[in-house]
């Protein structure tokens, strides 16, 4: 993944997205999946990662599921040197949303870089395939005010429901429906949405505290997002910060 000339400076906070070339797939199956996520905790880290830890680790996230025995297989002690916070993150077929704040001087192209290298080296080894993996270099925003965060954070975590409702923003949402898209996105494992409304999913992945201070806490984050759902993501005066 090349290099961004824009230089993010400490405690921005950005939107990114991330996509495969040509429109490729980045994610086939489930363990491409864990995998890719996997891959926004280990390499958001300044310090080189042992085969056994970076083992270890894997076999968490592979083993982790929702329910009483999350806690057991996810969370881990963490030794890692951030350079950025990774507020939110949405996954989706051939792209990926990430919503995070730097740390460290240089820490967003650093972070971005070591994912390129590393998510990209496993999947032209999995797939014995050569070549580049992302699209060019990533597509990032800055994120200024309040408002601007809290409708982006509602946007990245409702992608995931054009795979179920493809139509949705268009189509006249019924109670019966509405109550569908919810239930997919507070099941959809491969976003950050479920451990902010208190849903153990990968709880070490992001950095929440900051969010959740500024939507007040679980329940108005959750009643902002509904609310967004409702609304359609009706919110035109930022569909710059979308990167669609």
């Amino acid at each position: 993944m090349p290099y961004r000339k824009e230089k993010f400076e400490n405690g921005d906070i950005v939107h990114i997205i991330i996509r495969g070339v040509d429109g490729n797939l980045l994610f086939r199956d489930r363990d491409d999946y864990y995998r890719g996520i996997f891959s926004i905790y280990e390499f958001n880290n300044l310090n080189p990662v042992s085969i056994k830890y970076r083992r270890e680790i894997i076999n968490r996230f592979k083993k982790s599921i929702r329910g009483p025995t999350s806690d057991k297989s996810i969370v881990m002690p963490d030794k890692r040197d951030k350079m950025v916070e990774v507020l939110a993150f949405c996954f989706m077929p051939n792209h990926i949303h990430l919503l995070v704040r730097q740390i460290k001087d240089n820490g967003i192209t650093e972070f971005m870089r070591k994912i390129g290298t590393g998510y990209g080296g496993y999947i032209n080894r999995k797939y014995k395939r050569q070549g580049h993996v992302f699209q060019s270099s990533f597509n990032a925003v800055k994120i200024i005010t309040d408002e601007q965060l809290r409708v982006v954070f509602a946007y990245i975590h409702t992608n995931q429901i054009s795979l179920a409702y493809k139509d949705w923003k268009e189509i006249k949402i019924t109670e019966e429906d509405f109550g569908k898209i919810i239930k997919f996105v507070e099941n959809y494992k491969w976003s950050s949405y479920p451990d902010y409304i208190g849903i153990k999913n990968f709880p070490s992945v992001t950095q929440r505290d900051f969010m959740l201070e500024l939507f007040g806490g679980e329940n108005n984050c959750k009643n902002f997002f509904e609310e967004y759902i409702k609304n359609k993501g009706q919110s035109k005066k930022y569909s710059e910060l979308f990167l669609e």
